[in-house]
């Protein structure tokens, strides 16, 4: 890859990235995940960071948003919308950009964990995962 010429990648194929990197988890981890959706957005709206108390946009890369397992989505909520995971593209890029990680790697770090959380993971079942990446 000839940097001189590169660029960030695009809402477009940040989402093909994560994509990727989704199909790559393990199929059994994959499986379990049902209908959750990933969605990317540039930044989480200003709502979502007043709700979670956050000041910086740039210190939230991804969002579960939905009924998780851990709270009891298996019980079969009616009218729900679907479970969706958020990714931030210009939070994860500039998490990329401080640290030695390939931009996949970040990626699949923040999809485990957000569907680490739909699941009630714990961090070592999480971290087992992304080994097994």
């Amino acid at each position: 890859m000839r940097w001189s010429g590169a660029v960030a990648p695009d809402l477009a194929v940040f989402e093909q990235i994560a994509a990727e990197a989704f199909a790559r988890l393990p199929e059994a981890f994959r499986g379990l995940c049902g209908e959750i959706e990933l969605r990317v957005a540039d930044l989480a709206d200003e709502d979502v960071l007043i709700e979670l108390g956050i000041e910086s946009p740039f210190e939230l890369m991804g969002l579960f948003e939905g009924v998780g397992l851990a709270q009891g989505a298996a019980a079969g909520w009616s009218g729900q919308m679907p479970n969706r995971i958020w990714l931030y593209r210009r939070a994860i890029l500039d998490y990329w950009c401080a640290y030695e990680e390939t931009l996949g790697a970040v990626i699949t770090h923040v999809l485990v964990h957000e569907i680490g959380h739909h699941f009630g993971l714990s961090d070592d079942d999480m971290d087992a995962i992304e080994a097994a990446n």
